[in-house]
C-alpha cells in the first residue's frame, strides 16, 4: 500500500454498473476510499443501458487502460462483463448486487459487504476460471455464441426462469424461482432430444431437464452438483427424467440431504452408493468438455439465471482458463 503523498501506481480500475441493481452513491464512496488506499489512478466508470447489457463498456474499460473491472450488479452484469473480458488477462472483480450472485457463491467471495467486495478489487490476488461457452441454434436456424459462468439448462428450468415474476423476484429474491416452479411443473412435459458427449455417438434420451454446470452451488447454498469444479477444465451435466411428483422428490432429496449433508461424512457416502440405482434413474450425471443437444421440438433455453428463448440445438463446452477474476489475497502469517 503507497503511504499519504506517494504518486498513484498508474494502474487504474473500471466500474461497469447497472445503475437499477446498485446504490451508485455508496459504491463511488467505497471505490474512492479503496483506490486512494491503494494509489490507483482515477477509476473509469461505465453505467450498463437497455441496448449494454455491459460487454461494449467493458471493451471501452479495456481501451481505457483497465487492470480490473468491477462488475457491479446482477448475475446477468457479471455475465455480460466476463463475456468481454474473455481471453484479455484483464481482471474481474464482482460487486454482488442481484438475487442469485451465483459466481460469487461459487468462488465463495462477500455477498453482504460492499466495501469487502471493493477491497478486494484493489487488493486481491487473480485466479484463472473456466468459462461455458453456448452455441444456441434458434427456431429460424440462426446462430449465436453466448458465455456462462455457472449454469445453462433446457426444458422446465428454463421455463420456470421464464415465468419468474419480475415484481416478486424484486420482494423476496431467488424465492421467486419456487413461485414459478410451483406453476409450471403441473403443465410441464418430458421432450425428446438426442446428444453427443465428447464427439462420440448420438444417444437418444426422454427428458424434462438438462443442466449443463461450470460450477455447481445454487441460491440456498444448494449443493446440486457437488463435483464441479470452476477450474477443471470440465462440464457437469445432469439429466432430470422424474416421473410425477415423486420423481420430483427424489432429486430433491438428492441435491439437498445427500449433497449437501450425507456426502459430508464417509457413512454418509456409503449410504448415497447404496441408493444410487434409484437416483440414476431420475437424474443422471455426466462429464465431458463439450455436448451436443439437439431437440425433436424446440425447448426453452437459459443462461445463469437469463431466459434465452427456445433453441432447436445447443453445443456446450468448457473454455478452460479464459476468465481471470480477483480473489481475496491470502491472510498474512501471524506475528
Amino acid at each position: 500500500m503507497n503511504t499519504p503523498g506517494e504518486t498513484p501506481s498508474g494502474r487504474r480500475a473500471a466500474v461497469v454498473y447497472n445503475p437499477i441493481k446498485v446504490d451508485v452513491d455508496k459504491l463511488r464512496a467505497s471505490v474512492a476510499a479503496a483506490e486512494s488506499a491503494a494509489g490507483w489512478a482515477g477509476t473509469v466508470w461505465l453505467s450498463t443501458t437497455e441496448t449494454d447489457a455491459g460487454q461494449r463498456a467493458t471493451r471501452t474499460a479495456i481501451e481505457q487502460g483497465a487492470s480490473v473491472v468491477l462488475a457491479a450488479g446482477g448475475d446477468g452484469t457479471v455475465r455480460a462483463v466476463a463475456e468481454a473480458l474473455r481471453d484479455t488477462g484483464v481482471a474481474l472483480a464482482i460487486v454482488p448486487s442481484g438475487t442469485g450472485n451465483l459466481l460469487a457463491r461459487n468462488l465463495q467471495l462477500p455477498l453482504a459487504s460492499l466495501d469487502a467486495a471493493v477491497e478486494i478489487a484493489f487488493g486481491g490476488v487473480d485466479r484463472a476460471i473456466d468459462l461455458g461457452v453456448a452455441v444456441l441454434t434458434d427456431t429460424d436456424g440462426e446462430k449465436a455464441e453466448h458465455v456462462f459462468l455457472v449454469m445453462a439448462g433446457l426444458g422446465l428450468d428454463a421455463q420456470m426462469i421464464a415465468n419468474t415474476s419480475a415484481d416478486l423476484k424484486k420482494q423476496v429474491g431467488w424465492l421467486a424461482y419456487v413461485d414459478a416452479g410451483m406453476r409450471v411443473l403441473p403443465k410441464s412435459k418430458p421432450f425428446r432430444i438426442r446428444y453427443s458427449l465428447e464427439g462420440r455417438t448420438d444417444r437418444p434420451a426422454h427428458v424434462s431437464t438438462i443442466l449443463v454446470a461450470n460450477c455447481g452451488v445454487l441460491p440456498g447454498n444448494i449443493q446440486f452438483l457437488p463435483d464441479a469444479l470452476v477450474d477443471d477444465g470440465i462440464l457437469d451435466i445432469a439429466v432430470l427424467q422424474p416421473k410425477g411428483v415423486l420423481g420430483w422428490l427424489t432429486i430433491w432429496r438428492r441435491v439437498t440431504w445427500e449433497n449437501g449433508v450425507l456426502r459430508r461424512s464417509a457413512v454418509g457416502r456409503r449410504i448415497i452408493a447404496q441408493s444410487e440405482s434409484n437416483n440414476e434413474r431420475v437424474m443422471t450425471t455426466l462429464r465431458g468438455s463439450r455436448i451436443r443437444i439437439v431437440l425433436e421440438h424446440p425447448q426453452e433455453f437459459e443462461i445463469d439465471g437469463d431466459e434465452f428463448g427456445p433453441v432447436r440445438a445447443v453445443s456446450l463446452r468448457a473454455d478452460p482458463g479464459a476468465l481471470t477474476v480477483r480473489m481475496p489475497a491470502p491472510a498474512s502469517p501471524s506475528a
